[in-house]
């Protein structure tokens, strides 16, 4: 098939700077590379980091870059504001759009596939494209949605992160051209080593101590705030340490802010069970992960899937998370999941639990990377692409 890929255009493909949407289409451009299945071709933002980038050397994936960082492209796309100020997106993203349609429009797709871009839709069936498919991985699509009918009534089919994303859009309607496609990781990656990379007395820990690890994004969606009260609320437990891995922003640029600033103040009374990493960079995360006893990501929002819990799952750890979007179609049966409602308290008990059952917790590193392995990247891209050969049957 020859197949079209756009994205909203924030972040690169390759995915050079990282982003959950731009790994998950890497991890299928590869599959197509090495399994020569289908001509690719991708649209993504020009930025100098792509230049040498080997995934460009492939003859099947073909990726079409578009310049939003010039000069020329900045004026043009102010200019575009005046001129189109009631349009779907911003008009950063949306001048990304018509950059890619005046080279789209010239080609003969089989399917357009909208990377997480609802808004895209909208404009491609107004102008008689039939073939598209939303790929969607953040509850961007349902009943409340702008155009919510129109767009979907314009797609062929949509294909969901998670079950939790599938019944949001069904909001709309019912249909069977909604289906689930989990999300993946390189879970190789993320396998407990041999040996450390990075050890406990780099990061001030003993090793009698209980490390609890948090990995991700640090914000306040991520329930960072309540675990630091949790650890308070553990009086006594002075060798229960936390260890929060990750910043509040993609990249290293901006490593504090007012957000982090807040929880170093807020763990200013356990200071000495509590340590911040600051921004590390994703390749290197596993071996900070290695270093603990469990995890404890406890969302405080819905999360469409939750990509730091198959990590923490493949890194062998027993997991304590939250009842949140769609976490629990991940780690149910394998983690300890907690309900939001009095969550301090709740993320307390089921730490203590784990801290004073170590045959539990030997059990639960066992069913972690068993339960992680579901969502590698090899049989997520031979899914996708299962997917869109049915769609065109």
């Amino acid at each position: 098939m020859k197949l079209a890929i756009l994205t909203c255009g924030i972040l690169p493909i390759p995915a050079v700077q990282g982003g959950a949407v731009e790994n998950m289409i890497d991890f299928y451009l590869d599959y197509n590379s090495r399994k020569r299945l289908h001509d690719i071709t991708i649209y993504s933002p020009w930025i100098p980091e792509v230049k040498t980038h080997p995934a460009l050397s492939s003859d099947v994936n073909h990726y079409h870059f578009i310049d939003v960082t010039s000069f020329k492209a900045r004026a043009e796309r102010r200019l575009r504001s005046y001129f189109h100020s009631n349009e779907y997106y911003n008009y950063f993203i949306e001048y990304y759009f018509e950059k890619i349609y005046a080279h789209l429009k010239k080609q003969d797709f089989d399917f357009i596939i909208l990377e997480n871009c609802p808004g895209y839709a909208l404009k491609l069936s107004r102008r008689g494209h039939k073939n598209v498919i939303l790929h969607l991985n953040n509850n961007l699509l349902n009943a409340t949605s702008r155009y919510h009918e129109e767009i979907f009534n314009g797609l062929k089919a949509v294909l969901t992160c998670s079950d939790f994303i599938k019944n949001c859009v069904s909001t709309i309607q019912s249909s069977s051209k909604i289906q689930t496609l989990y999300n993946a990781i390189d879970t190789k990656a993320f396998a407990p080593k041999a040996t450390a990379i990075v050890t406990r007395g780099q990061m001030g820990f003993a090793d009698d101590d209980f490390v609890i690890a948090y990995s991700g994004r640090v914000n306040s969606d991520k329930g960072i705030a309540e675990l630091i009260d949790a650890l308070i609320k553990l009086k006594g437990k002075e060798r229960i340490k936390l260890m929060i891995i990750g910043g509040p922003f993609f990249g290293n640029a901006g490593n504090e802010d007012a957000f982090v600033r807040s929880l170093k103040e807020q763990g200013e009374r356990i200071k000495d069970r509590i340590v911040f990493t600051g921004f590390i960079p994703y390749k290197d995360v596993p071996n900070y992960l290695h270093l603990a006893d469990m995890a404890a990501l406890p969302s405080m929002w819905d999360e469409p899937f939750g990509l730091t819990i198959v990590e923490a799952l493949a890194a062998g750890l027993p997991l304590v998370t939250t009842r949140s979007g769609g976490i629990p179609e991940i780690c149910e049966g394998v983690a300890t999941i907690v309900d939001r409602k009095d969550v301090v308290s709740n993320l307390a008990t089921a730490i203590l639990d784990l801290y004073e059952h170590p045959e539990k917790r030997k059990q639960m590193a066992t069913a972690s990377p068993e339960r992680a392995i579901r969502f590698d990247k090899e049989p997520y891209s031979e899914k996708f692409f299962a997917a869109l050969e049915k769609l065109k049957e």
